[in-house]
C-alpha cells in the first residue's frame, strides 16, 4: 500500500469519527491504537485478517497491557474496521477483558485542606483551580476549560458546558468557592478562560494541571497513590457522608447511571464506622496489658 493510500485510510477515519461528533481526545487515541498494530504487524491495518487481530490482542495481554487499555485498543479496532472499512466480520476476532472494580482512594478532609493550602503559586490561580474540582466535582478536563461566563453568581451555579457524553449541566457554587474566584478574578482579571494557560489565548491544560496537583500532594506530605480526578472522588464521598441524597450527588457529577455514583457508598466511612462490629457484642474479659 503507498502512503498516499495510508494517508487517505487516516483521514477517512478521522471524518467518519467527526461525523460521529467523537471528540478530539477519542480521535487522537483511536488513531494511535491503529498505528500500533500497524506496527505490530509491518503492513498497513487494512490488510490485517482476523486471525492477525487475534494475534495482536494477544501480544497485548502477554506484555502485561492493562484491562482498560485493552479495552480502548479493541473499540478503536472495532470502529476502524467496522465502520471505516466497512469490515464488521473483525468484530468476531475482538474481545473485551472484563476490568477490575477498584474503590478509590479518598482523602480526609484535613487532608485535602492540606492539600489547597500548598497549590503553588504564585497567586490564587491553582488553589482556584484546585478548589473546584474539590468543590464542585469536576473532572480535569471541565475544570480545565471553564470560562469566565460560566460562574452564575446570581444563581449560585456553575455550568459545565459539554461534559463527558457531550452533556451540559449545572454544579453548585459555594460560597466559600465564589469569594476565592472573585479574589483569583480581581488579581488577574482573566479574559475568557477562567484558567488560561501560558499563552492566554488557551485555557490551562490538564497535564500543566495534573503537575501542579502532583507538586502539592508532596508539598502537603500526602503519600497516599491519589491522582487529581481524586479530587472529584472526595466530592462525592465527602457529600455521602453528609448524608446527602445519592441521587442529587448523582446529577452533580454528570452520572448517566445511579450505580456509578453508588460506588461511593464502599467508601462512606461515617456510614461503616457507625455499624457496630459483631466483636463488640461479645463478651469478653479485659485485655492483657502491654
Amino acid at each position: 500500500m503507498t502512503h498516499e493510500k495510508t494517508t487517505a485510510l487516516r483521514t477517512r477515519m478521522i471524518e467518519d469519527m467527526t461525523i460521529r461528533h467523537f471528540g478530539e481526545k477519542t480521535q487522537k487515541d483511536y488513531i494511535h491504537h491503529i498505528e500500533n498494530i500497524s506496527q505490530f504487524l509491518g503492513f498497513p491495518p487494512d490488510q490485517a485478517s482476523g486471525e492477525d487481530i487475534r494475534r495482536y490482542q494477544l501480544h497485548l495481554t502477554t506484555i502485561g497491557t492493562s484491562p482498560y487499555m485493552i479495552n480502548a485498543a479493541v473499540s478503536a479496532l472495532r470502529f476502524f474496521f467496522g465502520t471505516t472499512l466497512g469490515r464488521d466480520d473483525i468484530s468476531r476476532y475482538t474481545s473485551t477483558v472484563r476490568q477490575p472494580r477498584k474503590l478509590p482512594v479518598i482523602l480526609s478532609p484535613e487532608e485535602v485542606v492540606r492539600l489547597l493550602q500548598c497549590a503553588p503559586g504564585p497567586g490564587l490561580k491553582y488553589k482556584a483551580a484546585l478548589s473546584v474540582a474539590y468543590g464542585a466535582g469536576l473532572r480535569v478536563s471541565e475544570v480545565a476549560s471553564l470560562k469566565i461566563v460560566d460562574i452564575d453568581s446570581e444563581r449560585m451555579v456553575i455550568r459545565v458546558e459539554q461534559g463527558k457524553g457531550r452533556k451540559d449541566r449545572y454544579v453548585m457554587l459555594s460560597p466559600h468557592l465564589l469569594k476565592l474566584l472573585r479574589a483569583w478574578w480581581l488579581q488577574a482579571r482573566p479574559q475568557g478562560w477562567l484558567f488560561p494557560g501560558q499563552n492566554p489565548v488557551n485555557h490551562l491544560t490538564t497535564r500543566q494541571f495534573s503537575r501542579l496537583f502532583h507538586g502539592a500532594k508532596d508539598a502537603a506530605g500526602i503519600d497516599k497513590r491519589v491522582s487529581l480526578h481524586t479530587l472529584r472522588h472526595c466530592f462525592a464521598t465527602h457529600l455521602l457522608e453528609q448524608k446527602v441524597d445519592i441521587r442529587l450527588i448523582q446529577v452533580l457529577l454528570g452520572h448517566k447511571k445511579l450505580e456509578t455514583t453508588a460506588h461511593y457508598s464502599q467508601v462512606d466511612s461515617r456510614a461503616l464506622r457507625a455499624i457496630k462490629s459483631p466483636l463488640e457484642l461479645l463478651k469478653q474479659g479485659p485485655l492483657p496489658p502491654a
